[in-house]
């Protein structure tokens, strides 16, 4: 039996109403195509992502930055507290076979950085078009189709 394939969603640790949509729509696109979801387990487009994929039957993972498990946010449904900090990006990074890059800021370039220099394939949706070797989307559905081509549908 292959393994689905992992994605890591990165983006900002809070978003508007129009990066919630675009999240949660790239969490359930995952979801449908029964794919894993993986991020840091917090708020904003971690959450958004998470709450698509979970509303549409998917498995979602969240390693979280702090030690306690209540910190995740509620569609959540495998929680991982770390209790390094900003070092769980890497891990956060690691743990797709693509990465799928929402808008941020320091913390989401920080696992863009991780994923290039491993190997692993970026997609930007809407950003991070300025880094070589992110390629971007203009949208959920485009984007989780790519990481899915990229990585050859199922592990």
């Amino acid at each position: 039996m292959k393994r689905p394939l992992q994605i890591s969603v990165v983006g900002a640790g809070s978003a508007d109403s129009n990066l919630y949509k675009l999240a949660k729509e790239v969490g359930e696109q995952i979801a449908l195509r029964g794919g894993v979801l993986v991020c840091g387990g917090l708020g904003g487009v971690m959450e958004a992502a998470c709450r698509g994929a979970s509303e549409a039957g998917g498995l979602t993972v969240g390693i979280l930055p702090g030690p306690e498990a209540k910190e995740a946010n509620p569609w959540v449904g495998v929680i991982i507290p770390t209790g390094i900090g900003h070092a769980r990006n890497v891990l956060v990074a690691q743990s797709g076979d693509v990465v799928i890059a929402l808008p941020g800021e320091r913390g989401t370039m920080s696992e863009i950085a991780i994923a290039l220099k491993t190997g692993r394939p970026v997609i930007g949706v809407r950003a991070w078009g300025d880094i070589e070797g992110v390629e971007v989307e203009v949208d959920a559905k485009n984007a989780v189709a790519k990481a899915f081509e990229f990585a050859g549908g199922e592990r």
